[in-house]
């Protein structure tokens, strides 16, 4: 139910059954591809070289190894200083482990 200050204005919001055909699909409930590009996006946009290696990895033991290093270690192991990523790299890497580990079985 809307706030009735604005009642009558979204007379279909009015109603608790709202049309669920329009509403967005929550990410877990996406096709796996699509999840794993989601994510390989946001990682891309902040760490192209990062995003290069998974999708080099992707598919082999190594790339689920590889994402736990990143997480585990806050950097890539290239030299470089860092002091870890962000929570949504964070959360995109734990992700991608998830989808990885799915291919497995």
């Amino acid at each position: 139910m809307i706030n009735s200050k604005y009642a009558g204005f979204f007379p279909e919001l009015d109603s608790d059954e709202a049309d669920e055909s329009t509403r967005p699909m929550p990410l877990q409930e996406l096709p796996r591809q699509v999840q794993i590009d989601h994510e390989m996006e946001k990682i891309r946009a902040r760490h192209p070289r990062i995003a290069s290696a998974i999708e080099m990895f992707w598919g082999h033991k190594d790339c689920v190894e590889y994402l736990q290093q990143l997480i585990l270690n806050g950097g890539d192991g290239v030299g470089r200083a860092r002091v870890g990523f962000k929570l949504e790299i964070m959360e995109a890497f734990m992700h991608l482990i998830n989808l990885h580990d799915k291919t497995e079985n």
